[in-house]
């Protein structure tokens, strides 16, 4: 890891860096996964004096880069969506404000079996949806049908998280889950056809939030478009690439939240104008920012800095089913061709850091033995030669139309690769479309060469290595289409084990394989930079890049 270019405030804030625990709550089993991500930090600015207090409505609007692809969470993948449905559904398990260790949810406590194939969640009673139904365990059992079952008339659309989380859907070779199953009404039992060591940290994940079955028995499409749940706020409003309104749920089983009366998503496309709107008092607070402007939200005293834990990796990626993407040479020139230091420099403003394998090193289970290939145009133009390309090759380049926390500006990251693979002769045309239709048409795999990346979800390496590079997650988050045999083996085989140690062995030789085949170029791992305005109090940025919203107040 080159670390010679992360900047002295990254340098501080990796120092900070804590170890936390990857499970809790109820019975546990015998071995659990280590979460190592960062607490979050603020800028260290004292913020001025608070406004006075606004005896009205209190009211935060949120500026964000895009707008949300969809607002039933088992449908989506991607932050700008999750950020919403989390604060309008709830998991049966979360985790931790500022980590990924899992807690109690909707579910007060859980057993496990010794085995490790039957965990029974014990629910919370009295808790309702916002429709005024009850929470109960027909709802989780009748959600869990809806995901698991291809042929339940409730399951419209894809449901990619459900096939990389759990194997596939019910009826498929890999599938995790047995049955669910209503003990009682508040209790619901999971029967596993595998042990699967992720599963409580899966759970914990927005996906698996559960919704009022009413609501979606009544149009699962609209359920889309207007999502119930029991979490802190209701949804009331989406004027598409806007903004989305929710309001306080009066009604909310933690009694005294949210303190807040009313969230509006808005959406400002260019990460200047979001600052501007930050500053003029449009919005309360923004993610996005470019790196550049860190400073001056710091030495703002009407502003204030967040820092999101890092867990992600931003990437260049390859369709390997399409040629001449598909020839190993033609990657590896391209890896050798890719000026990563320079990029790291000019678009994320220390809050960044050089990426070698496709998780990052705050997650346990990272390969820091393996060596990233160095910045070499003439071994780059030598490769291409030995793969039949002594002149170069045309292609089209996908680029993200919005920033997103691993990538602060996908279209200047696109326009510098573009200059590096000039240089051995690559001309690439680079094309974008609407955010949504951009992750759909990747997902279908229509791309040729794209950016993309992800935000860990989970705290757990299975979250980057199974869900982006596993064989069965073709047409679901497995966009580059990569196949191996070996790495699948080693994948369910990382699932099923329950010590610890053995999963780290196997997920290091996963990342030295992946290495090898180069599905992707992992170009770095950042530290978002968030502000908002001092008078917000009760905010913590999550390391899975989302968070709910209801300790949230403004004074």
């Amino acid at each position: 890891m080159r670390k010679r270019l992360l900047s002295a405030a990254f340098s501080a804030l990796l120092g900070l860096s804590l170890a936390l625990t990857g499970c809790g709550g109820g019975a546990q089993p015998e071995a659990k996964p280590q979460d190592t991500t960062a607490q979050p930090q603020t800028s260290g600015q004292a913020p001025a004096q608070p406004a006075p207090a606004n005896n009205g409505p209190k009211q935060l609007i949120v500026g964000r880069g895009g707008d949300s692809a969809g607002l039933d969470p088992i449908t989506i993948t991607d932050g700008e969506s999750a950020r919403v449905t989390m604060n309008v559904m709830e998991t049966l398990v979360k985790y931790e404000p500022d980590n990924t260790k899992i807690v109690p949810g909707l579910a007060e406590k859980w057993d496990i079996s010794q085995d490790g194939l039957t965990y029974t969640f014990h629910l919370r009673q009295g808790v309702k949806f916002h429709d005024g139904t009850d929470f109960n365990a027909d709802a989780v059992v009748f959600n869990f049908e809806r995901w698991m079952d291809k042929s339940n008339p409730y399951h419209n659309g894809e449901f990619p998280y459900y096939n990389d989380m759990f194997g596939g859907f019910k009826g498929d070779k890999d599938h995790a889950i047995a049955s669910v199953k209503a003990v009682d009404p508040n209790t619901v039992e999971f029967k596993l056809n595998r042990a699967l060591s992720p599963f409580l940290n899966n759970l914990g994940m927005f996906p698996f939030a559960i919704g009022s079955p009413e609501a979606i028995k009544k149009d699962p499409a609209k359920f889309n478009e207007s999502p119930v749940g029991t979490g802190p706020f209701k949804f009331v409003e989406w004027k598409r690439n806007d903004s989305i309104t929710l309001e306080k749920n009066p009604d909310y089983w933690q009694k005294g939240l949210p303190k807040l009366d009313k969230v509006v998503f808005k959406v400002i496309p260019e990460n200047t104008a979001r600052l501007t709107a930050l500053n003029s008092g449009e919005v309360d607070l923004i993610d996005g920012m470019n790196p550049d402007d860190v400073p001056s939200v710091k030495e703002n005293k009407d502003l204030q800095l967040y820092l999101r834990p890092s867990m992600n990796i931003g990437f260049l990626g390859f369709n390997m089913e399409k040629k001449p993407l598909d020839n190993p040479k033609v990657r590896e020139a391209i890896a050798y061709a890719v000026n990563k230091p320079a990029i790291l420099e000019a678009f994320f403003g220390g809050l960044g850091q050089i990426a070698v394998n496709p998780m990052p090193p705050s997650i346990w289970g990272y390969n820091d033995q393996i060596k990233d290939r160095e910045y070499d145009l003439e071994k780059a133009k030598k490769l291409l030669a030995e793969a039949g390309y002594p002149n170069g090759f045309k292609t089209k380049f996908w680029a993200m139309p919005v920033p997103r926390p691993y990538m602060p500006d996908g279209q200047k990251i696109a326009e510098a690769i573009q200059q590096d693979l000039k240089k051995i002769g690559i001309e690439t045309e680079i094309v974008t479309m609407e955010w949504a239709v951009y992750l759909e048409k990747t997902r279908k795999g229509e791309q040729d060469m794209f950016l993309l990346g992800w935000t860990g979800d989970n705290g757990d390496p299975d979250n980057f290595l199974y869900v982006l590079f596993d064989k069965n997650n073709i047409n679901s988050n497995n966009n580059s289409r990569y196949k191996n045999e070996e790495v699948h083996k080693m994948l369910l085989e990382a699932q099923s084990e329950t010590d610890q140690g053995k999963r780290t062995e196997l997920y290091k030789k996963v990342q030295e394989q992946i290495f090898k085949d180069i599905p992707v170029i992992p170009l770095a791992h950042s530290t978002p930079a968030l502000a908002g305005k001092a008078n917000i109090s009760g905010y913590q940025p999550h390391p899975t890049g989302t968070e709910s919203l209801e300790h949230v107040d403004i004074q």
